[in-house]
C-alpha cells in the first residue's frame, strides 16, 4: 500500500470525526500526530498537513503537560482522563482549553480539545469585581484609620518644633521637620486612593482615538528614543458618552506602567507598545449583556508581569517595580468602572495585554 492510500485508509476511519464542533488529534505511540479534524485546524490555525509532519507535543511549548496524559492513556491507566489545561505557543495567545484523552486501539491515542473562553471570561470578571470590593473596602479603612489621625500627628509635630528652645532649634528641627514631611506623604497618598470617588464624573462625547493620542504624546515626550507606540486603531468605532480626562488617566497608568516595565528593551532600542482599538460584540460586563462594546488592548513586548503578583495587580500598593505606588492600575480599574467597563490582563515573557472593556451605543 502507497502512502496516499494509507492516508486515505486513515482519513476514512475517523471520517466521522469531522463535523465535531470540537478540536480532535490522533497520535500514534511515538506521539506523531496522524489525524486532525477541521475543528482542530482552526484551533490550531495549522493544516492537517501541517499538523502531520509533527509530534503532539511540540505544538506545545507546555506540551510535556498533554504528553503524560497520552502515555497514560495507551498504558491504559484510565478509560480517558480529562484535564483544563492552559496550552502555549510560540507567537500565538496560549490556549485555555478542556482536554479528553482517551486510547484508540492498542497504539494509539485521542485528544480532544474543548476551549473554555466563557467560563473563564466569567470566572475572571467574577474575580476582579471581587477585587474591586475589596479594594472600596481597604480605601475606606485607609480613609480612617490613617486620614484621621494624620492631621493630629502633623500639628502635634508644629507645636513641638515651636516648644522647642531656641538653643536646640538649629540641630532638633529636622527631626520634627521629617515628622511633618511623611505625614504630608501620607496625606497625598491618601488623597490619591480617595481621589477617584471624590471627583464629579464629568460626561461628554469621547472618541476613544483622541484619548490614545494624547496619551501615545505624552508617554513619548518622556521616553523620545527606543521606544515604538504603534497604532492599530479601527475608524468606524463610534464616540460614548464619558469622562475624558479620567478615561485619559486610566489609558495613560496602563502605557506608562508599561514603558516603565520597558527600560531594557528600551536602552536595547527594540521596545514596542501597541494601541489596538476593536468593536466587541455580544459583551457580559457585570453580568450585564451588551450589544457592543469597545475593545482596547494595550500590549508590550516587555519582561511580562511577575505570577507572584499576576492576580494582585489591581490591588492598591501592590507594584511590581521598585518605588512603585502601586495604585495605577487601581486607579485605571475604578475609572474604567465608574464608565461601566473592565480592564482585563493577560500576561507571559515577552507579551503583556491589557484590554480595556467599555459598552458602546
Amino acid at each position: 500500500m502507497n502512502g496516499t492510500s494509507a492516508q486515505l485508509l486513515q482519513h476514512d476511519r475517523f471520517a466521522g470525526l469531522d463535523m465535531l464542533a470540537s478540536a480532535v488529534l490522533v497520535a500514534d505511540a511515538g506521539g506523531l500526530v496522524r489525524y486532525a479534524n477541521p475543528a482542530a485546524e482552526h484551533l490550531l490555525d495549522m493544516s492537517a498537513k501541517s499538523l502531520s509532519r509533527q509530534k503532539l507535543v511540540g505544538l506545545f511549548t507546555n506540551g510535556d503537560e498533554l504528553g503524560v496524559l497520552c502515555e497514560q492513556a495507551i498504558a491504559h491507566k484510565y478509560a480517558d482522563l480529562r484535564q483544563d489545561l492552559t496550552l502555549f505557543r510560540p507567537a500565538r495567545d496560549p490556549l485555555h482549553v478542556h482536554s479528553i484523552v482517551s486510547a484508540a486501539g492498542e497504539a494509539e491515542v485521542v485528544v480532544e480539545l474543548r476551549e473554555n473562553v466563557q467560563q473563564l471570561k466569567t470566572d475572571r470578571e467574577e474575580r476582579l469585581l471581587d477585587q474591586s470590593l475589596a479594594n472600596k473596602e481597604l480605601i475606606r479603612n485607609l480613609a480612617h484609620e490613617i486620614k484621621n489621625p494624620l492631621g493630629g500627628i502633623r500639628g502635634a509635630a508644629q507645636l513641638l518644633e515651636l516648644e522647642l528652645p531656641a538653643v536646640h532649634l538649629s540641630s532638633l528641627r529636622e527631626y520634627t521637620q521629617v515628622i511633618i514631611k511623611e505625614a504630608d506623604r501620607l496625606q497625598t497618598l491618601v488623597d490619591r486612593l480617595l481621589a477617584p470617588h471624590r471627583r464629579p464624573h464629568i460626561v461628554g462625547d469621547v472618541n476613544i482615538h483622541e484619548v490614545c493620542e494624547r496619551v501615545r504624546s505624552l508617554v513619548l515626550a518622556e521616553f523620545p528614543s527606543g521606544l515604538a507606540i504603534r497604532r492599530d486603531y479601527d475608524a468606524s468605532i463610534p464616540e460614548f458618552r464619558g469622562d475624558k480626562e479620567q478615561l485619559i488617566q486610566a489609558v495613560l497608568n496602563i502605557v506608562h506602567n508599561a514603558a516603565q516595565a520597558l527600560r531594557a528593551r528600551i536602552a536595547a532600542g527594540d521596545a514596542e507598545i501597541v494601541l489596538r482599538t476593536r468593536v466587541a460584540r455580544q459583551v457580559t460586563l457585570a453580568k450585564v449583556r451588551y450589544g457592543l462594546a469597545l475593545d482596547l488592548h494595550i500590549i508590550d513586548n516587555g519582561p511580562g508581569i511577575a505570577p507572584d503578583i499576576r492576580d494582585r495587580i489591581f490591588y492598591p500598593l501592590v507594584s511590581g517595580r521598585e518605588g512603585g505606588s502601586g495604585l495605577g492600575l487601581t486607579l485605571a480599574q475604578t475609572f474604567v468602572q465608574q464608565h461601566l467597563g473592565l480592564v482585563e490582563c493577560e500576561s507571559r515573557p515577552g507579551l503583556t495585554d491589557f484590554r480595556i472593556l467599555i459598552p458602546l451605543p
